[in-house]
């Protein structure tokens, strides 16, 4: 994944292949502190990568910045991404969230709450979850 020299953002560091599927890069923007208790990062997605299933104790809001990307909390629909669109998730609620299989796909993630914890990681996003999630 090369550096988009338009890109709002420097790319970052790979994230943890135990928690992403393919290359994804995140780049923390706001660390985690006592104070504000909000983590804000960047996160590239190349084509076809997508984070595990997961929980956000304190809620999360995506930013979309850049690229197609799909969002999917459990036992509903996907939700097709564009720059520009915005997600509200709530505490607790088990979703994912990657690029489209055609397309890289950068988002804003912000993750208030903090202290009631950052996040939780559950099991993959099977091949067959992604590639139905949408024709």
């Amino acid at each position: 994944m090369a550096e988009d020299k338009n890109a709002l953002f420097p790319i970052g560091e790979k994230a943890p292949a135990d928690y992403f599927v393919g290359k994804v890069m995140v780049k923390n923007l706001v660390p985690a502190d006592d104070i504000l208790n909000t983590v804000i990062g960047n996160v590239v997605f190349e084509a076809g990568a997508r984070n595990n299933w997961h929980r956000h104790p304190g809620g999360q809001i995506l930013i979309a910045t850049a690229g197609t990307g799909y969002y999917q909390e459990k036992g509903k629909p996907v939700h097709l991404l564009h720059k520009g669109d915005v997600v509200s998730i709530l505490p607790d609620i088990v979703h994912w969230h990657g690029a489209s299989r055609d397309s890289a796909f950068t988002h804003i993630a912000i993750n208030p709450n903090t202290q009631k914890g950052v996040v939780e990681w559950l099991e993959r996003v099977t091949d067959e979850e992604y590639l139905g999630a949408y024709p």
